[in-house]
């Protein structure tokens, strides 16, 4: 479910009232820790948190257009979602998410590949996310991407 918001103003605007405190915390712990350089934009039709064309002029291979994609942030139909592409693209950074979630929420972590999912707003673990953001620079996120993501899909 993607939204048709222009600005970050919109998208919050249109949140739904029952899931409009648990998102602005998340984006609050997500704009507290991410490492600077990484800017808030619309991407998507969510919240992204991308590294700008001025850091890494190639943009995203997918569409060099775009800057490059790190996370997101978006209010589904029945959920919060937090993509976050390091945790897809690194073993032990995923390793270290579902190891540490449990002794942050009493609810099973649910998600896919590089997709949280927050169904119980009053079981998010805004500490862990904050500490998930703050782990990858601009810079270890480049690397990763040119390494691990961008060269498989040249090849």
């Amino acid at each position: 479910m993607q939204s048709t918001a222009k600005t970050i103003e919109e998208y919050l605007n249109e949140l739904p009232e029952e899931r409009k405190e648990a998102f602005l915390k998340l984006r609050e712990s997500i704009l507290n820790n991410i490492p600077k350089g990484f800017r808030e934009e619309m991407s998507y039709g969510m919240l992204g948190y991308v590294v700008p064309h001025s850091l890494y002029p190639d943009g995203y291979h997918c569409n060099p257009k775009l800057p490059l994609p790190f996370m997101n942030l978006a209010s589904q139909k029945n959920f919060i979602a937090l993509y976050h592409m390091g945790i897809y693209a690194i073993p032990e950074l995923l390793e270290w998410f579902t190891t540490e979630y449990p002794k942050h929420s009493a609810q099973k972590l649910d998600m896919g590949k590089g997709c949280i999912r927050f169904k119980k707003l009053d079981q998010i673990p805004f500490d862990l996310i904050a500490a998930l953001a703050g782990k990858m620079t601009v810079e270890d996120w480049i690397h990763c991407y040119e390494t691990q993501i961008k060269s498989r899909k040249s090849k």
